[in-house]
């Protein structure tokens, strides 16, 4: 059984069919790629599996529990979590309360605890700002832990996303385009950081991205998208040599 199977999953905005009849599985500890022109439906597929949209028809399962109909945090309570092409950090807090906040997804306590400071509520606490110092240094931004999110440069807050997305203990990670204005030098480090995560957390890995040499390195499978519709899925290597792909996306064999 996949970690994540799309099935059949057909999405319409009025007259425009946004993913038309889509299948696609990731398996636990699998890196995946998703591409595709501008407007082929990469991110519909994204909103979809997160629940920002419901499918129109078909069925989307995590760890064979259908998750199409539910709502976004319970979605990612399950384990299914994202990043999103535009970063969307909590600007004006420090990398560790961004951190802490995205841990705070699984803490018990509740509303009484937290007024009367009571032992279990800071024993949590403790354990929360423990992992998110974890996790800072996981991805290198350990001597940044008091900063604001918003002073970091780029590719630091590219890297302090990822690591809010891992605080919720995901099973499966939504990655949309993580390399998007990264320099080659960063995203060497991203591509490095993008294969420890799988390796050391063992969550699969689905992720959209135009940059095609990082992709074809990376990814195990890709599936290309065009108009909604999956053109082609497979390894990297068919995938480059596929006429049909070279034609609508890549222009030449890489």
């Amino acid at each position: 059984m996949a970690l994540l199977e799309i099935e059949s999953c057909t999405k319409r905005f009025g007259g425009l069919v946004a993913v038309n009849d889509l299948s696609l599985a990731v398996g636990t500890g699998e890196l995946v790629g998703l591409i595709g022109p501008n407007g082929a439906g990469k991110t519909t597929v994204f909103n979809l599996l997160t629940g920002f949209y419901d499918p129109d028809r078909g069925a989307i399962r995590l760890n064979g529990e259908r998750i199409d109909g539910l709502p976004p945090h319970r979605i990612a309570a399950l384990g299914l979590v994202r990043t999103y092409q535009n970063i969307r950090l909590w600007g004006q807090l420090t990398a560790l309360d961004n951190i802490r906040i995205a841990c705070h997804l699984h803490t018990r306590y509740g509303l009484t605890a937290t007024l009367l400071r009571t032992g279990r509520y800071r024993a949590e606490e403790a354990a929360v700002t423990a992992a998110a110092a974890s996790l800072l240094a996981f991805v290198e931004l350990g001597d940044y832990a008091h900063e604001v999110a918003g002073h970091l440069p780029y590719g630091l807050q590219r890297r302090l996303e990822i690591a809010r997305a891992l605080a919720t203990r995901p099973r499966l990670l939504l990655l949309d385009e993580p390399a998007a204005g990264l320099n080659p030098a960063e995203k060497q480090s991203l591509t490095a950081l993008i294969r420890t995560i799988r390796d050391r957390e063992g969550v699969g890995i689905l992720l959209i991205e135009h940059d095609m040499r990082l992709v074809m390195g990376l990814c195990e499978r890709v599936t290309v998208l065009d108009y909604g519709v999956a053109l082609a899925a497979g390894p990297p290597a068919a995938i480059q040599r596929d006429p049909k792909v070279i034609e609508a996306y890549l222009g030449e064999a890489l």
